[in-house]
């Protein structure tokens, strides 16, 4: 019998036991297991029912995502398990607590009846990887909720409750009280009935309870909001087979399906997007049994946009939160902006009222560091200037307890250099949550030179219980993500001077996927900070002696031009729609003459992603040459999470791969001899072009030494 899956009797009850820590996931020992254990319930005359349940946490709550790539995950088997299960003549029953989800949810729906907790949830989410369920989870799932909850289930991903299942009819009974032993009272109550079992496949769906429209509906939503998912067309394709066709011919149609979602290069990518994200929260180096320090209370230094957002991480997690201000006036306009964005949320339905009071009641406002006293985590967010943030850090350094974190929230700035002015480096680090920082995923964690290995874990800890996704990086201008679009926004502005339109940028960039162009996207963010952003970095002596570098936002800030809170950037808004200026056409064309920029109308929308894009790539291969980032999936992540890179095409260290890098090297190269190199703009990084010498790409990091 398998070490992972174990049988035992309860009298005439073969209670099946899934044990395979941290999430029962179903790999091929699992699979195995499941066999050979059902094999036995079948065999056995003295058994006459069973009952599958799961040790640990949680139900089985997926299949082993990594098998897909490796080969091993044989689907067949898998289905002629599932099968078996379902063709048993005793009645099987699926006890489910935690997650049931993608295969875990496939595997109960094989059974004859499903229990579950009450705060059990169970859903099919392989639409976020690119693929739909693979073990006829599009044939059962729409047999036994219907066709519309059924596509809806499968084509958002989204989990239910057990309420809501045994309201569709997936989940029989929700069990209050021990949950096994209500699973095998109910196997045994099934048993002595002596009825024929409940097989889901045996099922039709009643054409009469589809919507007419339900799947051109289901189509025109995805032609309104297209991704490069390659999954949703072919699940509404799965459930129409549901609804028209057997059992036995649906099942073929799913298979090939869900083979052209695995074998595509959308799902590859959204497939190393899952991974990145589950290896950026491993830290290299970070003993495993470092002591984490207790963050009970929460301090914010600056109650501005970024402050109040920041404040109401904590709070949305039940963090008491003191927010400091210079003045009553700003930290009034703070606590409200905070309130509005509460009340907005509860409009929507996403709050009760009863929440928006209990998380405002939480944010407590204050004119004085003493009050930052009794914090475990106290987080600077003031304006972006090196200056500013060395006082605020010198403040903190006093005002904090011993053992407090301290953090700044700084995107560009040395985090080294405010640590040392707080006196007590090795309790410093950056924080650098991305606008709006209470609905942005991302939170780069940057680790100075001497941040104590129980800072960086505690916070990384804190991170992931804020719902963010940390990337740890080291210390440089920009970090990962703002480091790498500085080269994005300096091709972006020749190209405006070489003759350029603002939307012929963006269009291009917005053509591979990324949800705004630079041009738009600086709008949103603020010419004067991004202008400002170029100052600190001239001032800290990080810019090339080049003075057309970055001159379209020096000017178009000295005008006033702000963004879309002036109605005027890079574009002119009207309505908040961006409309191309010719008042900016001429202020391009005036600073290409000014600093000797040839202007012509040949420039292409490939030329445009290659020139935005590939330096982009080529400073990442720099970011992980200087030990900077730990992985390429790290950076990806930073980029699909931070800066709207396409998932699908799995960030760009992933997608230069995609592309090849031996292209990327040979248009820099292409570039640095039409372009000129003068200021080393197309310079090659060392690792790029070790890369190349040795055919290597970023999916094989980390390299040897070959």
């Amino acid at each position: 019998m398998s070490t992972v899956v174990r049988l035992e009797t309860r009298g005439s009850v073969a209670v099946v036991c899934v044990d395979k820590p941290p999430v029962n996931a179903l790999g091929r020992a699992v699979r195995d297991g499941l066999q050979q254990a059902f094999e036995q319930v079948r065999d056995d005359d003295g058994i006459r029912s069973a009952v599958l349940h799961c040790a640990g946490r949680t139900f089985v709550a997926g299949a082993d995502i990594a098998e897909f790539d490796s080969g091993a995950f044989d689907g067949q088997l898998f289905h002629q398990t599932l099968d078996m299960i379902e063709g048993l003549d005793k009645p099987v029953v699926a006890a489910i607590h935690g997650t049931a989800l993608g295969g875990g949810l496939e595997l109960a729906l094989a059974c004859h009846s499903r229990v579950a907790v009450p705060d059990a949830k169970v859903g099919l989410p392989e639409v976020t990887l690119g693929l739909l369920p693979g073990a006829a989870g599009t044939q059962r799932l729409p047999r036994i909720a219907g066709a519309s909850l059924g596509l809806d289930m499968i084509i958002t991903g989204k989990p239910i409750s057990a309420k809501r299942a045994q309201e569709a009819g997936i989940i029989d009974q929700v069990i209050k009280t021990d949950l096994l032993e209500g699973a095998i009272a109910v196997a045994e109550n099934l048993a002595a009935q002596d009825a024929p079992v409940r097989r889901i496949s045996e099922m039709q769906v009643d054409p009469a309870t589809v919507p007419a429209s339900l799947f051109d509906d289901a189509r025109a939503t995805l032609q309104r909001r297209p991704t490069g998912n390659p999954a949703p067309e072919r699940i509404i394709q799965c459930v129409e087979a549901a609804v028209k066709l057997p059992f036995a011919e649906g099942v073929p149609v799913e298979a090939r399906l869900f083979r052209e979602c695995l074998n595509s290069r959308e799902s590859a990518a959204l497939r190393h997007r899952f991974f990145a994200e589950r290896e950026a929260a491993k830290v290299p180096g970070l003993p495993k049994d470092v002591q984490l320090r207790d963050i009970r209370r929460v301090g914010v230094v600056g109650a501005g946009t970024m402050g109040g957002g920041i404040a109401m991480n904590f709070a949305n997690a039940g963090l008491p939160v003191t927010l400091v201000e210079a003045s009553q006036e700003a930290l009034d306009r703070g606590l409200a902006i905070v309130r509005d964005n509460y009340d907005t949320t509860a409009a929507k339905g996403r709050l009760t009222e009863s929440q928006v009071e209990e998380r405002m009641a939480l944010l407590q406002g204050s004119l004085d560091d003493a009050d930052l006293g009794d914090c475990d985590l106290v987080i600077e967010a003031v304006f972006e200037n090196m200056d500013i943030k060395r006082q605020v850090l010198a403040r903190l350094g006093k005002a904090c307890k011993p053992g407090a974190i301290i953090a700044s929230n700084t995107s560009t700035l040395d985090v080294d250099a405010l640590a040392q002015a707080s006196g007590r480096p090795a309790d410093v680090l950056g924080m650098h949550f991305f606008s709006p920082a209470n609905v942005m995923r991302l939170l780069e964690v940057v680790r100075g030179a001497e941040t104590a290995p129980e800072v960086l874990a505690t916070v990384m800890r804190l991170a992931r219980g804020i719902g963010k996704v940390p990337v740890v990086s080291g210390v440089c201008y920009g970090f990962i993500g703002n480091r790498m679009l500085e080269p994005y926004l300096r091709e972006t502005e020749f190209l405006l001077m070489e003759g350029a339109t603002p939307a012929q940028v963006d269009g291009a960039i917005q053509s591979l996927g990324l949800a705004m162009g630079p041009c738009r996207m600086i709008d949103l963010a603020g010419v004067d900070v991004a202008a400002k952003v170029v100052q600190e970095n001239r001032k800290a002596g990080g810019l090339p002696d080049d003075p057309a570098y970055r001159a379209v936002v020096q000017k178009l800030m000295a005008m006033g031009r702000h963004g879309q809170k002036t109605k005027a950037g890079y574009y002119r808004y009207e309505n908040r729609k961006p409309v191309d200026d010719p008042e900016v056409m001429q202020l391009c064309a005036d600073l290409a003459k000014e600093h000797g920029i040839s202007r012509r109308d040949d420039i292409s929308d490939q030329e445009i992603i290659e020139r935005c894009l590939y330096p982009l790539i080529n400073e990442g291969a720099r970011i992980l040459e200087e030990g900077i980032s730990y992985r390429p999936g790290d950076i990806d992540t930073v980029w699909i999470n931070g800066y709207g890179f396409p998932d699908w095409l799995g960030g760009p260290m992933f997608w230069a791969d995609t592309v090849g890098v031996q292209n990327v090297a040979d248009r820099l190269a292409h570039y640095a001899e039409h372009r000129g190199d003068a200021h080393a703009y197309w310079d090659r990084s060392a690792l790029l072009e070790r890369m190349v010498s040795q055919g290597l790409r970023f999916a094989d990091w980390p390299f040897s030494d070959r």
